[in-house]
C-alpha cells in the first residue's frame, strides 16, 4: 500500500519502517484486535501520505500491484494502461478502488479505516468506476501512451 501513495521503492522502504516503529510504539491505543489489520492500513495510509507532503510529490499508482503489472507472462501494454487508468484518480478514489478490489476490504471496513460514511465510500466507489468505464471506451490512456 506505502508504494501505491508514494511510487518510489526508498520511500515505500521508509514508510514500511514507520510503520513498523509507529504501529510497535502505539499498540496500546489499538482498541479492539480483530481489527488489527485495518489499523495497520490506516497507519500506513498515514505515513505515505506524509512522506508524500514532505517530498512535495504527485501521489501516483500502488507499487503493491507490481505482482500485477510487473511479470514477463504479462501484456505489458494492458498492465500500463490499468496503471495510467488508476492514476487518473484522485486520492481518495484511487485508495477506495485499490482497497475494494486489490485488498478485497468490503465497504463497511474502508469506511471506517478511512473514516468516511459507508454512502460516501459506495459513492466514490460507482463514481471511480464510472469514471475509468469512460476511459476506456474513450481510449483516452491508450492513445496518451502512442
Amino acid at each position: 500500500m506505502a508504494f501505491v501513495y508514494v511510487k518510489n521503492k526508498d520511500d515505500a522502504l521508509d514508510v514500511v519502517q514507520d510503520v513498523a516503529y509507529q504501529s510497535y510504539k502505539k499498540i496500546d491505543t489499538l482498541r479492539e484486535p480483530a481489527y488489527f489489520k485495518t489499523w495497520l492500513m490506516k497507519i500506513t495510509m498515514n505515513c505515505a501520505t506524509n512522506v508524500v507532503r514532505k517530498n512535495k510529490k504527485v501521489v501516483h499508482l500502488k507499487p503493491e500491484y507490481e505482482e500485477y503489472l510487473g511479470t514477463d507472462d504479462e501484456n505489458i501494454p494492458l498492465s500500463i494502461s490499468i496503471q495510467d487508468l488508476l492514476e487518473t484518480l484522485e486520492e481518495d478514489e484511487k485508495s477506495i478502488v485499490l482497497l475494494r478490489f486489490y485488498h478485497d476490504f468490503t465497504f463497511k471496513e474502508i469506511s471506517e479505516l478511512l473514516e468516511i460514511p459507508l454512502g460516501t465510500a459506495k459513492s466514490v466507489l460507482y463514481r471511480s468506476l464510472k469514471k475509468l468505464r469512460k476511459q476506456v471506451r474513450e481510449g483516452d490512456v491508450c492513445e496518451q501512451q502512442n
